[in-house]
């Protein structure tokens, strides 16, 4: 196997952005891609096999291109371009920090982090329907309320209507305090949470009082006709196939429908089927209606995180081969006690 020497140049100001503190995410580059990196003044050396030296030159290209943007590089960038440099995807990382949904109360600036988000968000755009699908931690419900903000203030819709499927909303509802609206926040507290970070409590409560942002479990959109609204079904692999449908009906003229699920964390009765894994079944071949899968490589919360998704999505699939081969050896059994 050839080794290999690259040298590339980096600005000199930038050398703690680009290599993180105490040079871990140098570290995290050569562990993952088995090359020895060596810093000298404003110069990188890059020595190792030839394909690997390719791949940290195209990631430490990538990180220098975010740090001349002025963007602040984290690990789960670093993480993101070393997954995607297994796939030759890694030059679109930096692009990825020219589009801006919004800004939060504070200015900080909200954007895709990942290729999947980004096509979520173009979906967003282009689509009057779209599905979200995917697990913990990949930016669903955030970006499309982000989405849904940010057309509000522009004037592009007239009202935001933010809703959920309060499973619990039965019996045990009334065993907690309070009046029906204090009895079911819980379920949404999710949902007030991003709406004070990207919109701030104040405007909010101002909105909300005039009618123009409505947080609501889903039953309650029963009977309505939903015009000019950015409308938003958060959590929707809880919900029943004639939840579903009785949703998607509501919807009026003028109006961007988001529905975000993940159908690895069902919390339906057993044998109750959901009505999300219905309406991609049945919806899939409309036009109109735009399908996003997000994946693994898409959550952007603690890195950990990405693992245990990881992991659990490893785990439930051996459990399926585990089912079918004992469901095979059962057959089997069958056929000899016949004979």
């Amino acid at each position: 196997m050839a080794i290999t020497e690259i040298r590339l140049d980096f600005p000199s100001d930038q050398g703690s952005n680009i290599f993180g503190q105490y040079d871990r995410f140098m570290k995290k580059i050569e562990r993952t891609l088995h090359v020895t990196l060596i810093v000298r003044n404003a110069e990188i050396k890059i020595i190792g096999a030839d394909l690997a030296g390719q791949r940290a030159k195209s990631v430490i290209e990538q990180l220098i291109a975010l740090a001349e943007k002025g963007t602040e590089i984290t690990e789960q960038q670093v993480d993101y371009a070393l997954a995607l440099t297994f796939e030759d995807k890694v030059g679109a990382i930096s692009e990825l920090d020219e589009t801006i949904i919004a800004r939060t109360v504070m200015g900080k600036p909200i954007k895709p982090k990942t290729l999947g988000q980004k096509h979520y968000v173009d979906f967003i755009r282009e689509k009057t329907i779209v599905f979200g699908l995917g697990p913990a931690g990949t930016g669903k419900t955030y970006l499309a309320m982000a989405m849904a903000i940010q057309a509000f203030k522009e004037n592009e819709i007239g009202r935001i209507i933010l809703t959920r499927p309060a499973i619990e909303a039965g019996e045990k509802l009334g065993f907690l305090p309070g009046d029906l609206q204090s009895k079911v926040d819980p379920y949404l507290r999710p949902l007030y949470d991003a709406l004070y970070q990207i919109m701030g409590a104040e405007s909010f409560l101002h909105n909300t009082e005039k009618g123009l942002i409505e947080v609501a479990p889903l039953a309650y959109m029963r009977g309505r006709t939903l015009d000019n609204a950015y409308i938003i079904l958060d959590e929707a692999q809880n919900t029943t196939p004639a939840q579903m449908k009785m949703f998607l009906t509501r919807i009026g003229f003028g109006s961007k429908v988001i529905i975000t699920g993940d159908l690895s964390q069902k919390d339906l009765p057993p044998g109750q089927q959901s009505g999300l894994d219905v309406a991609v079944n049945v919806l899939s071949s409309i036009g109109e209606i735009g399908f996003c899968h997000l994946t693994t490589q898409d959550v952007v919360r603690h890195p950990l995180v990405q693992k245990i998704v990881k992991a659990y999505d490893e785990y439930e699939k051996k459990e399926v081969r585990k089912d079918v081969k004992r469901q095979k050896n059962g057959e089997r059994t069958k056929e000899r006690t016949r004979k």
